[in-house]
């Protein structure tokens, strides 16, 4: 079983990237593939896995940024929000 949190190495570390996901969601996989191909720096939060206050804080978190809930939400810098696959998206935010 994968970890409900952690923190992904890369040489692209000038952002503060938060990424938040469902373990079992196509496009959130597909994501996280993007940020490591592209070894951008990111911690990660698997919702599906957290436990009771936990999933709840996370979820709380996420509506804050994105009303819809949706997954994949990545967080940049604490207030640029992407949500859904989007690497298009991701690559001009992080400047890649």
């Amino acid at each position: 079983m994968a970890d409900a949190r952690g923190t992904v190495q890369g040489d692209h570390a000038d952002h503060s990237v938060l990424f938040y996901g469902l373990s079992t969601c196509v496009w959130c996989k597909k994501t996280r593939e993007y940020l490591e191909n592209e070894s951008v720096a990111f911690d990660f939060v698997y919702v599906d896995l957290l436990k009771y206050e936990e999933r709840e804080e996370a979820v709380a978190k996420i509506a804050a940024v994105n009303p819809g809930k949706n997954f994949p939400t990545i967080l940049i810098d604490g207030t640029e929000v992407v949500v859904g696959f989007k690497p298009d998206k991701l690559k001009e935010v992080l400047g890649l």
